[in-house]
């Protein structure tokens, strides 16, 4: 959806206001995307950084208020969805109020700018000289490029007409033979639909409607459908479906990747001309089709994780503690001091409140407004480096998946506890052994709780501490009868699993925020599943994670060999 977002003379205000049409934007997405969980936070962000402005009373924030809480309200993705759309509204009518705009004074001058080459372009389509008209159609384009801004502020109907007006016209022009009497027609809806807006004659009505960039990916599978039975006609119609939904989805698009904006606009129309030729190269016509498909694809995919991503994270930090602390309790029984165990537990318990209060702060600081658009910009990087530990995680379990290396880290563990002598020293090893592993449990999943929604999140962590205490009970009956290196060797593949994942969902998150450059290898499915994206800069990332892993598994192999023989 493209949310009209005016001009705004202040400065600190525009900065507000753009924080808050993000919200709104991406509160819109979610619903669309089913997604309740992030559609939630998106409009509590969005209220966050409202209450942060100075607003003034009146009308229009009263208008924003209401609307703000019948989207908060809402039981239905409908009753959100139209909800979300007048708050957008209601917040364009408080900011037009803060920052008044003379609308016909702007639709005045987007007249002198595009009137004389309008003209042009209507006389060159009267004289049928097709060179003529080319050249006359690409001054007006240009001339309309540069001035568009005026009409999509004012009014999305009439920038919608415009749009998809100028699109029929550009593939009149690429067919074979020109078709004066189509050309004449539609220069004629063109130059009325510019003067009515230029009187304010078009009524503003919402153009998005239920459309995203599934939309358009699902008309492109229609029409090279169509393509590959040899209805010629009826892709080329799927087609302009395409083109006439466009201009509802295209901000999103020109948001992410500007060239595709470009190159989609320009494109779609040669496609349906070719379609319409007498002779239809369908092999070139269905590759172009699922270019623009993967490309769509690649902007729109946003990789999620499941229940199991987030239970795993928990249950491979969980039984590393447990473990230590089980150990240290096994040792003051057997050493005949069990009254002591309530300061290993003491401590444990210090460790978990410290890493649930750092936790909150860091879930505080994401969801704060002050973040604005740097919000994914901060996940794509932290996602990096929770992969990067999470190479350090699987080498650690996987130096822990033979019997004698398990055996050798407890017995180390307890020596430990017992070369210090002090009650308030193992208190302070449990402490630093759970915090140890809730930091770096807190760092996994900023890394993909904001790909996921709040049950999923929370079902995994409910099944990992559910497994953590059956493992807890078992092992303090059956300890020296549990296969624990069967489970760090199971573990280690899925830790590598989850990295080779999050890097990939990583780069691409700063890809889509621009912050690194984007070099799609085409003919490669997006596999969001396990976060692979066909980009140069993606497969990169993987490649040399996937190399470090097997590099440390070389390594710990031939290296756990020579220590065994040694022994």
């Amino acid at each position: 959806m493209l949310l009209v977002v005016p001009s705004q003379n202040n400065v600190s205000a525009a900065q507000s206001f753009g924080t808050l049409y993000i919200a709104i934007t991406d509160a819109i997405m979610s619903t669309k995307n089913d997604d309740d969980a992030k559609a939630d936070e998106a409009i509590e962000a969005f209220r966050t950084a409202w209450e942060q402005l100075n607003v003034t009373k009146g009308k229009e924030v009263t208008n924003v208020n209401l609307t703000l809480e019948q989207a908060s309200s809402a039981t239905t993705d409908e009753q959100r969805l139209e909800a979300l759309t007048k708050l957008s509204k209601a917040l364009t009518a408080y900011e037009k109020s803060e920052n008044p705009v003379d609308e016909e004074t702007n639709r005045a001058e987007f007249m002198t700018a595009i009137e004389p080459s309008l003209i042009d372009l209507t006389t060159a389509i009267e004289s049928g000289n097709k060179d003529n008209i080319e050249e006359a159609y690409s001054i007006f384009l240009k001339k309309w490029t540069k001035n568009e801004r005026v009409v999509r502020e004012q009014n999305m109907a009439a920038y919608g007409q415009i749009e998809t007006q100028m699109s029929f016209m550009r593939i009149s022009l690429a067919g074979d033979e020109l078709e004066q009497t189509v050309l004449n027609e539609q220069s004629e809806a063109l130059n009325k639909t510019i003067q009515d807006f230029f009187a304010g004659k078009v009524e503003n009505t919402d153009i998005s409607g239920d459309y995203s960039l599934s939309t358009l990916t699902d008309l492109l599978d229609d029409s090279k459908a169509s393509i590959g039975n040899e209805r010629y006609d009826e892709a080329a119609d799927t087609l302009k479906e395409f083109i006439t939904i466009w201009p509802a989805v295209e901000g999103e698009v020109r948001t992410k990747n500007a060239s595709l904006y470009t190159d989609i606009e320009s494109g779609i129309p040669l496609l349906v001309s070719d379609l319409s030729r007498d002779e239809v190269d369908a092999s070139v016509i269905s590759k172009k089709i699922d270019s623009f498909k993967q490309q769509i694809n690649f902007i729109q995919q946003d990789t999620t994780y499941s229940f199991w991503d987030s239970a795993l994270i928990l249950l491979r930090e969980g039984l590393e503690a447990l473990l230590i602390i089980s150990a240290l309790i096994a040792f003051l029984k057997k050493a005949g001091q069990q009254h002591m165990q309530r300061y290993i537990y003491v401590g444990a318990a210090s460790g978990i409140g410290v890493s649930v209060v750092a936790a909150i702060l860091m879930s505080t600081l994401f969801q704060s407004g002050t973040i604005g658009t740097s919000r994914e910009v901060i996940e794509g990087y932290v996602g990096i480096a929770a992969a990067a530990m999470m190479l350090g995680v699987g080498t650690w379990l996987h130096s822990k998946s033979t019997v004698a290396s398990w055996n050798r880290y407890i017995s180390k563990q307890m020596n430990h506890a017992l070369s210090m002598q002090s009650v308030w020293a193992m208190t302070f090893l449990s402490f630093l052994t759970v915090f140890r592993e809730g930091a770096e449990t807190i760092v996994f999943y900023v890394g993909i709780a904001p790909k996921m929604s709040f049950f999923e999140f929370g079902l995994g962590i409910a099944i990992a501490l559910a497994i953590l205490v059956i493992v807890a009970l078992v092992f303090t009956k059956t300890s020296k009868k549990i296969p624990l290196h069967l489970f760090f060797a199971v573990a280690t593949g899925l830790i590598y699993i989850l990295a080779f994942k999050i890097i990939g969902a990583s780069l691409h998150t700063l890809q889509l925020t621009n912050m690194i450059p984007t070099h799609i290898v085409y003919d490669i499915p997006v596999i969001s599943l396990i976060g692979f994206y066909p980009s140069i800069e993606t497969m990169i990332g993987q490649v040399v994670l996937l190399v470090i892993i097997i590099g440390t598994v070389m390594y710990k192999k031939f290296s756990g060999s020579f220590k065994e023989a040694e022994i």
